[in-house]
């Protein structure tokens, strides 16, 4: 296990199935957006899965725990990040099940094969380019803003990828709600579930679960709300429940 792991790396326990995945600290690490998008998204027994803007592979790893799915491919565009996901792969066996890509999803779409994938996930940049610089090179950056590619390139590639009445599932930030529903439905990606995640009880949400269908006909169910936070400041039970936390088995993940 150690041979896997290079100077200043750690391996973090994602308390599901045994699953580990390693991480470096001064680069982008998964939060709690991306447990809940792995979470939230829909997938049957038998589909093949993309993930556009994989990281660290920590939504693939989490699918393929969670899931029936039978690959679960993860498009990256940084090189150091695709060998460090590719090694966590590695370390939890899920070669047979976890492709981890180098690639532009703006570019690299053909030889993924287009309209052959049944759901496609994001975790996308949320920040739009402002006028500050940031710096191109760092990993913290390209994962938070929209440097490498923007909220309709990731549509965009969705709606290249799966088949017809296929399923694209995305976690985002509720201020680019308009953005979003808009550019889903120019790429003809009909917005069919959406859940807000809210801090706390009283506070407005902060992130936004939402799933769409490729050519679908238009009907819009909202999900009750998620709350993380009860108000003593601990985790809600449904956040334990999700997290792996709280129920019968414990099986879950961190």
């Amino acid at each position: 296990m150690d041979l896997l792991l290079k100077e200043g790396e750690c391996l973090d326990d994602l308390q599901i199935k045994g699953y580990k995945i390693i991480q470096d600290r001064t680069k982008f690490c998964f939060g709690m957006d991306a447990v809940l998008l792995s979470n939230f998204v829909k997938v049957k027994p038998g589909d093949r899965v993309v993930d556009l803007g994989t990281g660290t592979g920590i939504i693939p790893i989490l699918m393929a725990a969670k899931t029936g799915a039978s690959t679960i491919t993860g498009i990256e565009i940084q090189e150091d990040m695709v060998e460090m996901a590719q090694r966590s792969v590695i370390l939890n066996m899920l070669e047979d099940r976890i492709s981890i890509v180098h690639g532009d999803l703006r570019t690299d779409l053909n030889w993924l094969g287009r309209a052959r994938w049944d759901v496609v996930v994001s975790n996308p940049p949320y920040k739009k380019l402002g006028s500050g610089f940031i710096n191109p090179k760092d990993s913290k950056a390209i994962a938070r803003h929209e440097v490498m590619c923007t909220l309709d390139d990731v549509l965009s590639a969705a709606s290249n990828l799966l088949k017809f009445g296929g399923k694209f599932a995305m976690v985002h930030r509720p201020d680019r709600f308009m953005d979003i529903v808009t550019g889903m439905r120019n790429v003809r990606l009909e917005p069919k579930r959406i859940r807000l995640v809210h801090p706390t009880f009283g506070k407005s949400p902060n992130l936004m679960l939402i799933e769409g269908v490729l050519g679908g006909k238009p009907h819009l169910k909202w999900l009750p709300p998620l709350y993380v936070y009860d108000e003593c400041g601990a985790y809600t039970e449904e956040i334990l429940h999700i997290y792996g936390l709280k129920g019968d088995d414990g099986d879950g993940p961190r």
